[in-house]
């Protein structure tokens, strides 16, 4: 299982506009450590994740965090993508936008029809969406992306289907619910293992085998990902960010951070706080 990394982002929202062509052969199965909607606005495309589906325009495909997936075959489909940390609604009050993306994870389809009726209200919030993303950072700004992101989403939770999930949901896909929960608060694979009645070796060999990274690397991720958010839209201190990222020594954390970032946070702050193109 590959890890990709060419549509990450360093922020916690983003949008991408994409057109699909064709491949001589189809891209090997990727992973995001984001959770993505990508709305279908044009042409057919075949992609596959748990199985080949056809999509087409008006169709909306889910794509939680972890979940492996590729595109088939482009056929000239046009799209738009959005991405986000999903740590960034699971400990909030819009807890209840994810649930789409975990009845898919449980097995529920990917794929599902936006009503036609809702389609060009849903393709006008995706593109204010982008404009306000290539703002400068600021916490106005990120307030304003998380209410059109919970816009978006709501129009997702309407339009998908009650039911289709198995009744229990697979080890991997509790896991990485329990992380993207959790995962601000000082947990460990220890934490993740106990709450799934598990071993932790199982957890880390399924969640490997599934994604290509361990329980350890997906509490990384979440706590990175809520660390460079606040990073962009406060002036919260390194110190008092690695508290609220899992109650980290802060030497760790800044460790974790260049290790990940190729700098400290300080210099990555610097860096990223301008508007994007």
């Amino acid at each position: 299982m590959r890890v990709d990394d060419r549509w990450q982002d360093d922020r916690p929202v983003f949008v991408r506009h994409h057109h699909v062509g064709r491949w001589p052969r189809p891209p090997r199965p990727v992973v995001h450590e984001f959770a993505a909607m990508v709305f279908y606005v044009d042409g057919r495309a075949e992609v596959e994740q748990r199985g080949r589906v056809r999509v087409e325009a008006g169709d909306v495909q889910l794509v939680p965090a972890g979940e492996a997936h590729r595109m088939i075959c482009g056929g000239g489909a046009e799209a738009w993508g959005v991405g986000f940390n999903p740590v960034i609604l699971a400990a909030s009050e819009h807890a209840a936008l994810l649930e789409p993306f975990e009845r898919v994870r449980a097995g529920a389809a990917a794929v599902m029809p936006i009503p036609a009726g809702r389609q060009e209200h849903l393709r006008r919030l995706i593109a204010e969406l982008r404009e306000e993303s290539a703002q400068a950072p600021t916490a106005l700004q990120a307030q304003v992306q998380r209410s059109l992101l919970t816009l978006v989403l709501a129009e997702v939770v309407r339009a998908a289907p009650s039911g289709g999930e198995s009744a229990t949901a697979p080890v991997v896909a509790q896991a990485l619910r329990y992380i993207e929960r959790r995962c601000l608060a000082p947990i460990s694979l220890r934490d993740v293992a106990a709450a799934l009645d598990r071993s932790p070796a199982y957890v880390t060999t399924a969640l490997r085998m599934a994604t290509g990274r361990t329980a350890q690397q997906w509490i990384a991720a979440g706590r990175l990902a809520e660390a460079r958010r606040r990073l962009l839209t406060s002036d919260e201190t390194v110190e008092a960010i690695a508290e609220r990222v899992g109650g980290l020594d802060p030497t760790h954390f800044i460790r974790m951070f260049r290790r990940e970032h190729g700098c400290t946070p300080a210099a990555w702050r610097a860096e990223h706080r301008r508007p994007r193109a």
